[in-house]
């Protein structure tokens, strides 16, 4: 498993801008929104539910990281996934740091790893509160 998530209780805009200020609530910033559903109907002319990839970073984090191994940069940002489902509802899913960064093999990773899944699970619970 490389993701958890959960649904939320409000409009795709709503989640857009409560995901955003929990993730500031827990550190981390966001470096890039790509709006695949705009990027979909302008390339390719195929409309779609509301689909957006949010790349979070927290950079405490991504230093003592960057610091560990300088390629880590291939596997950051975190990824926060947030889609309209097909029945109109609202799902929001994150990269398990856990499960990415285990592709590194360093010692002091794992740490890293939990303590940045420990903060994304509190944006994950403050979403449904």
């Amino acid at each position: 498993m490389y993701g958890f998530g959960v649904r939320v209780p409000m409009a795709f805009d709503d989640a857009i801008l409560k995901v955003s200020q929990c993730l500031k609530d827990e550190g981390f910033g966001i470096l890039s929104d790509i709006d695949v559903q705009a990027t979909l109907k302008a390339r390719l002319g195929v409309d779609r539910r509301p689909y957006r990839i949010l790349g979070a970073c927290n950079p405490n984090f991504a230093r003592q990281a960057i610091e560990i191994d300088p390629d880590i940069g291939l596997l950051l940002p975190c990824n926060i996934l947030v889609r309209e489902e097909d029945d109109g509802g609202v799902s929001v899913s994150f990269m398990d740091p856990i499960a990415v960064l285990g592709l590194v093999d360093h010692p002091d990773m794992p740490a890293i790893a939990a303590a940045v899944r420990e903060r994304l699970d509190r944006v994950r619970d403050g979403l449904s509160a």
